[in-house]
């Protein structure tokens, strides 16, 4: 069958299995080119197997959860939408969230997920008690960062590529209500935004919404959301007439694909001055449901049938901090001069990462959503030697389409990654088609 990514680019032929006992994966590591696969929420082809993939859909219980200390041990294809449901009523939220909850945790294990608050608490692996994993003997493996730490250092970031990831111990965080403290600064261009979010590094949860379609003194403006998790007195303080919890549900769902035409530079202008504008009458909100906070597009299902059937390019990257404004300064120089834009371009801050193949460096990330064309596939190659040249890196869980060459002169880690794989003989047996496509 075909399967896509989120961003419905490629669409590639692979076989898929969707195993309901342990020992049925087993029997498929014989075969070559494998990979699993969680809820379909990576962009691109990196939960799609180059032979065959293996759905993680139905290893989706919890196994155990200790109500005092906040571990929770559970089944790989686990939704986060499920964890937060489940336990957040209880008081406890994962300390690490990337931005949609319609992800598994053997999906974020993979990614050694970011969220809004890496530049205080650092990616996912900070709060992975264990895994268990199935290598290429068909054995399960537990790691650790004590216990087998390579294995479990090369599989934290390592996009599937070790193994078939079975359960996890997640450490989840103690919050009193389901709200967020938010505050919102509003900028007028890209040295104002870099320089409120550097002053602003004591909120725990940082990100910026960029308008794409600026050029000249107002090139990089932006939308800036802060945030605390809000305690019981906050509420009482702000006047508050609110539950503890609040459920939040998919207000509005897309039917179909909309026609191609549709995202253009004319709707992407009007768009980002929409939402710059509307941010000025929000800046008075400041208490947010946490799902609005952390999950904004998941209140609109199928969001990226906006794009229509052909998809659209998800584009992320890192820059070192020292290059940071200069870079981005040229990326969006670049977008603007060749007249295309983004509906979503998110800055977010990093601090130190020292996981060993993971995404995150101190810096600057960039996320732009492009619509799928021949302009743009050349852009985005266009980007990628801007990236480059400074240094940065990009981040496997968006991409779809970036070269081994460009990818490999990014990131000097890899070549230990592949030496590993080789040891392991992991690299006869995993594969994506990123993987192949990328050489790793």
């Amino acid at each position: 069958m075909n399967l896509k990514g989120w961003a419905g680019f490629p669409k590639l032929k692979t076989s898929l299995h969707l195993p309901d006992r342990v020992s049925e994966i087993q029997s498929r590591i014989g075969d070559k080119n494998i990979i699993a696969r969680g809820n379909g929420r990576s962009y691109g082809d990196a939960a799609i197997g180059a032979t065959s993939t293996i759905s993680m859909k139905n290893f989706n219980k919890v196994k155990f959860f200790d109500e005092n200390t906040g571990e929770l041990v559970a089944e790989a294809g686990l939704l986060l939408k499920d964890v937060i449901k489940m336990f957040l009523p209880k008081g406890w939220f994962p300390y690490v969230t990337p931005g949609s909850k319609f992800v598994t945790i053997g999906g974020m294990v993979a990614a050694n997920v970011h969220g809004k608050n890496q530049h205080k608490d650092g990616c996912l692996i900070n709060f992975i008690n264990w895994i268990e994993i199935l290598n290429a003997e068909g054995q399960i493996i537990k790691c650790s960062k004590d216990i087998n730490s390579e294995l479990f250092n090369w599989t934290v970031g390592g996009m599937g590529l070790t193994g078939v990831i079975v359960n996890i111990s997640l450490q989840l965080k103690k919050v009193e209500t389901s709200w967020i403290k938010q505050k919102i600064l509003v900028t007028k261009n890209l040295e104002q935004t870099i320089d409120l979010i550097e002053n602003n590094l004591n909120y725990s949860y940082s990100v910026a919404w960029i308008d794409s379609m600026k050029k000249g003194n107002s090139l990089g403006r932006s939308i800036i959301f802060l945030g605390e998790h809000a305690n019981i007195e906050d509420l009482k303080k702000k006047n508050q007439n609110k539950p503890l919890y609040q459920k939040k549900n998919i207000i509005f769902k897309i039917p179909f694909n909309f026609p191609n035409w549709v995202i253009n530079k004319f709707s992407l202008y009007f768009l980002n001055w929409f939402i710059y504008w509307q941010s000025f009458f929000k800046q008075n909100k400041k208490i947010v449901e946490i799902e609005k906070f952390f999950y904004p597009l998941d209140n609109i299902g199928n969001w990226n049938a906006i794009y229509g059937y052909k998809g659209f390019i998800q584009y992320q990257c890192v820059l070192p901090l020292n290059h940071s404004k200069e870079g981005l300064r040229e990326i969006f120089s670049h977008i603007s001069k060749q007249n295309i834009g983004s509906f979503i371009s998110t800055l977010k801050r990093f601090g130190k990462d020292t996981s060993k193949i993971s995404f995150p460096m101190e810096g600057y990330s960039l996320c732009l959503d492009l619509k799928l064309n021949d302009k743009t596939l050349k852009v985005a190659n266009e980007l990628d030697e801007i990236v480059l040249k400074y240094f940065g890196r990009f981040y496997l869980a968006k991409d779809s389409r970036m070269s081994s060459k460009t990818f490999h002169l990014s990131d000097k880690r890899l070549i230990d990654f592949v030496n590993f794989r080789k040891e392991k003989k992991l690299d006869q047996i995993f594969n994506s088609n990123q993987s192949k496509r990328l050489k790793i």
